[in-house]
């Protein structure tokens, strides 16, 4: 089995194109694990990445798993597959351990050291489990990404100011705010996913009370009450804008507010207005920020004015996850090679046992013939010593499939790599989290 991923995220592309790649994101992983050439998927989807975690038969199969990938997110985006295959960043081997676990603890983050990702992280491996996509070797990965995310955080001060991308915004509508009080402010929250609890919970803990929540899938009523919000009818979502003094977008709707609507509402409003937009497909015509009295923060905004952590916390941080990535690949490679030297051991002992009932057959349980047992066994082990130290030697070169080549071409032996230990739940809980109901 080989682990492969496609990327893509704030760092290489534009957010729009991310967010186009994203479209249908919670079918992909589905769809192409229904294929021959791909054992497993796991789909990580937030509001500045898009990154999918698959898994191959064999290197072989690589290319035909990648090119599965690529047409499906092609079919849900409307992108052409070439547009799409350039868009994502391509990686194997030893490099798909390092990247995400660097995701999980923060360091690729447009907020470095934000805490949210390595939550998404973890919700992203239980939704493959969930649909039944996650294969073991994935399994293992997320499990792993988690813990060294959670080793990070304990022995270095990377996030230990808790910037997220919510807070550097909320950081920035204070800034620009001509009161600078939250306990004054009226805010408009638009979704009802994980990413708007996370900002609810930011807008109460800085003294924000008046907060009111509007979702077109009618699910404002149940997550205000749980936060003690107020929830906004459609009929009572213009007048809330009209008095509003904060817009935050967490949506991803498939319908943004245009400027000129905007504009109708708060027409004769005299108070400024700040506008958040966190969704990853805009909430807000980005027009809105043209408007008079309004300003406009974006997700852009907020990577620009992410404040830089401190380079010894970046520098421990990137050698933990160096290491816990050198660590992964060795386990990798151990149990690659000891799969595959129990197989031809295996292999071996039944051919010798066979040849032993036919000695005992002709001679009986005699000295002669146990003498002939001792030295056809010792001879086995003779013969089965190179292979096994070739075997662990390639493996520690990343050659074990060289090796595992080799036996099936040689004795037909096809190695599974033992994964019952690997299939355990992972442990229980961003970059934001994008909804891909699209439920408002």
């Amino acid at each position: 089995m080989v682990v492969f991923s496609l990327v893509a995220t704030h760092a290489d592309i534009d957010l729009e194109t991310v967010a186009q790649l994203s479209n249908g994101a919670a079918s992909v992983a589905a769809a192409a694990s229904g294929t021959p050439a791909v054992s497993g998927t796991v789909v990580l989807a937030t509001c500045n990445r898009y990154e999918i975690y698959a898994e191959a038969p064999t290197s072989q199969d690589l290319e035909a798993a990648r090119s599965a990938l690529v047409s499906e997110i092609s079919a849900r985006s409307g992108l052409p597959e070439q547009t799409v295959s350039s868009s994502f960043a391509y990686k194997h081997g030893s490099d798909v351990a390092r990247h995400l676990f660097a995701v999980s603890s923060g360091l690729d983050s447009a907020v470095v050291g934000e805490r949210e990702i390595a939550g998404q992280v973890r919700r992203a491996l239980i939704s493959a489990q969930q649909d039944g996509t996650a294969s073991p070797a994935l399994v293992r990965l997320f499990q792993t990404a988690s813990k060294t995310a959670k080793d990070v955080g304990a022995q270095t001060a990377l996030g230990s100011r808790g910037l997220s991308i919510v807070s550097v915004a909320l950081d920035l509508a204070q800034d620009l705010a001509e009161d600078p009080s939250w306990s004054r402010k009226r805010a408009v929250l638009f979704g009802t996913g994980a990413y708007a609890g996370a900002t609810m919970a930011l807008l109460r803990e800085r003294g924000c009370a008046e907060v009111a929540v509007y979702s077109s899938s009618g699910r404002a009523e149940e997550f205000a009450a749980a936060r003690g919000a107020r929830a906004l009818t459609s009929e009572e979502l213009p007048g809330a804008i009209a008095e509003a003094d904060l817009l935050i977008g967490c949506s991803g709707s498939d319908t943004a507010m245009e400027a000129v609507e905007l504009a109708a509402i708060r027409e004769g409003a005299e108070h400024p207005l700040t506008v958040i937009d966190l969704a990853l497909t805009h909430d807000f015509d980005p027009a809105v920020g043209g408007l008079e009295g309004v300003e406009l923060i974006t997700l852009e905004s907020v990577r620009l004015a992410a404040p830089q952590e401190q380079a010894e916390s970046l520098a421990q941080a990137s050698a933990i996850v160096s290491m816990a990535a050198e660590d992964f690949e060795s386990q990798r490679q151990a149990r690659q090679a000891d799969a595959a030297i129990v197989a031809l051991r295996r292999h071996t002992m039944a051919v010798l046992d066979s040849e032993i009932e036919k000695v005992r057959a002709r001679h009986g349980c005699t000295a002669a013939a146990e003498e002939v047992e001792f030295a056809m066994r010792r001879m086995v082990r003779q013969l089965l010593h190179t292979p096994t130290v070739r075997a662990r030697q390639l493996a520690s070169e990343g050659r074990e499939d060289e090796y595992l080549a080799a036996l099936d071409a040689l004795y037909g032996l096809s190695v599974e790599v033992p994964h019952a230990a690997e299939a355990g739940q992972p442990p229980s809980g961003a970059d934001c989290p994008v909804d891909h109901s699209r439920a408002v």
